[in-house]
């Protein structure tokens, strides 16, 4: 591979037509990323693939020029079909192959949970080349929207690969994989790959190219890390002390459960911190409106659970803060991958109290590494723990004032955030026990 080190410097160099190359240029990409340099000529010869990339490294220009250029070259309706497990991830995917494809009038249809079955039955009805979607909402497409088949699909993606091959999708990916054609280009693509070769073979990959341009779980150069291990009762106040001295920073705090967005978001906002939740408690276009406020720099500190850890491209991120310590260590990975994007520099900052050292140490375990930790004054930090406490006091009241309305219309808790909810009931018992 080496004399090809020149030509991968240009997605022309890489196999890429012209119009593509052009769209890419307006697209703002101007060098192929390293999982784009090495997945992209192996993806023009016809190969399945296994991609395995750290986060924010260019997995979806990776699959998706590849599909793309071959649909240009035998254009027919329903060509690709992309799965994701969660709906940002699907809409944010569904995004760049528009984008692609905007000189060469490619259509695109997503379908995710959340949103009206009728409005995306129309959508497909109109034949489009690509469908994006998760799998229970496309299952219930194939199942009951009259005329939707995906009979003469052509290629087939599993985006966050390792997460869409858990028992929670099972048996809809099976359902898919049935309603498919066998003669078909696969690709599985994720920044972490567990041991599930049993399943991969299920998902009928034929002598796929694995490509691996990380080392398995590994986080960016440019990426900062540290901890501070903090008594439990003044994590609100750690929280608040970090923010406000990085009071211009764009920031992510992640927690465990739905209840701490909400809590912790009214909380920062009470005392003047321009804070928004984002969480699978909450309806599409609620999270969608989060998430451009974020985007458009509205609100600075997005709080959210790992519903938003994984695929959303929100490029100027300067901090994650860990205010749960994941209970799956890689979802640390996929966390922190947030911030330090694209070459970029970031910091992630996890709290560690005495209920989630366990969970901290195998995160250091994973990545290899002692993380420095955070400086900062205990007193200076206690300053604020009136002003905290108060802010909090406020925000139970409201909540609990919400609570009986949001009883009464019954909200869904959504799938991609089942994970979250099983982590919190853990959670709570080892804080009984």
């Amino acid at each position: 591979m080496e004399e090809s080190n020149e030509e991968v410097k240009t997605f022309k160099g890489l196999g890429v037509c012209d119009e593509l190359v052009e769209a890419c240029e307006k697209l703002g990409w101007r060098t192929p990323s390293k999982i784009q340099a090495e997945a992209i000529p192996h993806a023009l010869e016809g190969k399945d693939l296994i991609g395995l990339a750290q986060t924010g490294s260019g997995k979806t220009g990776a699959f998706a020029l590849p599909i793309v250029q071959a649909l240009l070259q035998a254009p027919q309706a329903f060509f690709a079909c992309v799965l994701s497990p969660t709906r940002e991830l699907a809409i944010q995917i569904a995004e760049q192959f528009e984008a692609l494809g905007s000189g060469i009038g490619l259509k695109c249809a997503v379908v995710v949970g959340g949103v009206d079955m009728m409005q995306q039955a129309v959508a497909l009805a109109k034949r489009p080349h690509i469908v994006v979607g998760t799998p229970g909402r496309l299952v219930d497409h194939l199942s009951n929207t009259k005329g939707f088949s995906l009979r003469t699909l052509k290629y087939l993606v599993l985006d966050e690969a390792d997460r869409l091959l858990n028992e929670d999708f099972e048996k809809p990916i099976d359902e898919i994989l049935k309603a498919i054609p066998r003669e078909r280009k696969t690709y599985l693509f994720s920044a972490t790959m567990t041991k599930k070769v049993r399943k991969l073979q299920r998902a009928c990959l034929r002598n796929p190219v694995k490509i691996e341009v990380a080392s398995k779980y590994s986080t960016v150069d440019t990426l900062k890390q540290q901890y501070r291990f903090i008594p439990h009762k003044y994590k609100e106040c750690y929280l608040v002390y970090i923010l406000t001295e990085m009071s211009g920073s764009t920031s992510m705090v992640f927690t465990r459960t739905c209840d701490s967005t909400r809590l912790l978001a009214l909380l920062l906002r009470n005392l003047g911190l321009r804070a928004i939740p984002i969480s699978g408690q909450m309806s599409q276009a609620k999270r969608l409106g989060a998430l451009n406020k974020f985007k458009a720099g509205e609100c600075n500190i997005l709080i959210c659970t790992d519903v938003a850890s994984r695929g959303l491209d929100i490029p100027s991120v300067d901090m994650v803060i860990n205010y749960d310590i994941p209970t799956n260590s890689k979802d640390y990975i996929h966390r922190v991958g947030r911030t330090a994007r694209a070459g970029r520099s970031g910091l992630a900052i996890s709290l560690v109290d005495q209920y989630s050292l366990e969970w901290y140490l195998l995160i250091e375990k994973l990545i290899g590494k002692k993380l420095p930790e955070f400086p900062a004054q205990e007193e200076e930090v206690l300053l604020l723990l009136e002003r905290v406490a108060e802010a909090k006091r406020i925000s139970q009241m409201k909540i609990k004032e919400e609570g009986h309305k949001r009883k009464r219309r019954g909200d869904d808790v959504e799938e991609e955030d089942r994970f979250t909810l099983k982590n919190a009931k853990s959670l709570k018992k080892s804080k009984k026990r």
